[in-house]
């Protein structure tokens, strides 16, 4: 990770192409600020099934029985499970597609594509009355979901420089962590008052609330010119297309740093998936706790991981700006970030220690939150430093649907493990990162540097 001071970091990586406005720079963090409401609003959708996992025990066809202790219920978490593993497999099908329908359509076509069908699919889960319409509902909300992160990443390259893409990121990515102390209250409050189904439908009107917005936002005329940084990447692409082109999918599987980043999110995006899920089903089942009496914990939890997101998205940047590469800069925060997850294998002991008590346990659970949205911030800002812009959100929906994959296999180890065996769940949690980041390391030595293809001819 080296160290180059010779040249200032503004003019090694961050310059704009010469048709870049300065007038309308600031824009850009009313943009980032779109693309954190519509990301709050994803995961608030996504995470509403895990937040009323106690009221499904009321639902005869969830297969509850009452008559067995919470850890031996196998019937019921073979449902949930499968509900889950639904929407993890149909939103990592949905990435293959999203990203290279977002790179086709444009990023202000395709989000608001996307976002319509995942708030109608999220509002259609109040009308479920079979463990089989709550796989349908999924699905399509799976589908509808994959476009999210394609689209926002490709909207943070095409409106910020390198060295504030990570903070940009880290801020719109903590949407997926506000969301957990804003639905908790919320889910909370409209389910005590009008049941289950109100849930659904509240979080999915928010959803089209933001595409009113967001279509008349002129997000095209608006948007700034290329970086350099992505003006020498698409020079690199160049021979491969006409300006503006889609990069053929030939040409994106010959890049190590596209099976980097892929491998990165399959053996990260998992963990996640695990907080998100089973979060609430972990301080029900092992102190007790349900969704009324859990939800400071749940949000403490988010509120930590927020700062995380932010701060660590931040610090690759606040690296740059001194003087550190794009390589040294990236991964050193991700480093970081994947060390301070580590302590996460200590919440079972601190369960024996502190039955009763779970904020030793939640307060290791939100460090580690913390540290991967650090991560997360930092490693969806890699592509950017890869590929050119018309191939960002395909980079993406590559990666997503292999952490989708991801997660879907983690969710059988879970569903199957978890209840007596958590240590097994947590100790991978812990070495995941640390695991990820060796292999990027190995396929991206140099991050910022191309890896040509030896197949492609040496530009003139």
């Amino acid at each position: 990770m080296s160290i180059n001071a010779t040249v200032p970091a503004k003019q090694r990586f961050t310059a704009s192409a010469p048709d870049s406005s300065d007038s309308n720079s600031n824009i850009r963090w009313f943009v980032c600020a779109l693309l954190f409401a519509a990301t709050t609003i994803n995961y608030m959708d996504r995470s509403v099934f895990s937040l009323i996992e106690p009221l499904l025990h009321r639902l005869p066809f969830m297969g509850w029985d009452f008559a067995l202790d919470p850890h031996h219920q196998t019937l019921f978490d073979n449902n949930y499970g499968n509900v889950i593993i639904c929407f993890q497999i149909a939103y990592g099908v949905g990435f293959l597609f999203a990203g290279r329908v977002i790179d086709r359509l444009g990023t202000r076509v395709g989000y608001a594509c996307a976002i319509a069908i995942w708030a109608f699919s999220s509002m259609s889960h109040a009308f479920v009355i079979s463990v089989l319409g709550f796989c349908i509902a999924r699905v399509m909300l799976g589908l509808g979901e994959s476009g999210n992160f394609p689209a926002a990443i490709k909207a943070t390259t095409e409106w910020f420089p390198s060295e504030e893409r990570a903070l940009a990121t880290g801020i719109f990515n903590s949407g997926s962590s506000v969301s957990f102390f804003i639905a908790p209250v919320l889910v909370a409050f409209v389910t005590g008052k009008w049941g289950w189904q109100a849930a659904f439908i509240t979080t999915g009107s928010m959803g089209l609330c933001w595409l009113v917005v967001w279509l008349l936002f002129p997000y095209n005329r608006l948007r700034r010119g290329s970086t350099q940084t992505q003006a020498n990447i698409a020079a690199d692409f160049a021979s491969h297309g006409s300006s503006g082109a889609t990069i053929p999918y030939s040409v994106l599987l010959r890049r190590p740093g596209l099976y980097a980043f892929a491998l990165g999110k399959g053996l990260t995006d998992p963990i996640w998936w695990f907080y998100l899920f089973y979060l609430p089903q972990f301080l029900n089942r092992n102190y007790g706790l349900d969704l009324a009496h859990s939800k400071w914990e749940i949000v403490t939890v988010y509120v930590i991981s927020t700062v995380g997101s932010v701060f660590g998205g931040g610090l690759s940047g606040w690296l740059m700006n001194r003087g550190y590469s794009v390589n040294s800069g990236r991964k050193f925060a991700l480093l970081l970030c994947a060390l301070l997850v580590v302590p996460i294998v200590f919440v079972p002991h601190v369960g024996g220690l502190f039955p009763s008590n779970a904020w030793p346990a939640t307060l290791l659970i939100a460090l580690a939150a913390a540290a991967h949205q650090g991560w997360s911030a930092n490693l969806f800002s890699t592509p950017t430093d890869m590929f050119p812009s018309t191939a960002i959100s395909t980079v993406v929906g590559i990666g997503g649907a292999v952490g989708a994959l991801g997660g879907a296999t983690f969710t059988w180890i879970v569903k199957h493990y978890f209840s007596l065996h958590p240590l097994l769940i947590f100790a991978l949690a812990a070495s995941a990162y640390l695991i990820s980041l060796a292999i990027f390391q190995l396929l991206v030595p140099r991050l910022g540097v191309n890896a040509r293809d030896p197949a492609e001819p040496s530009p003139a």
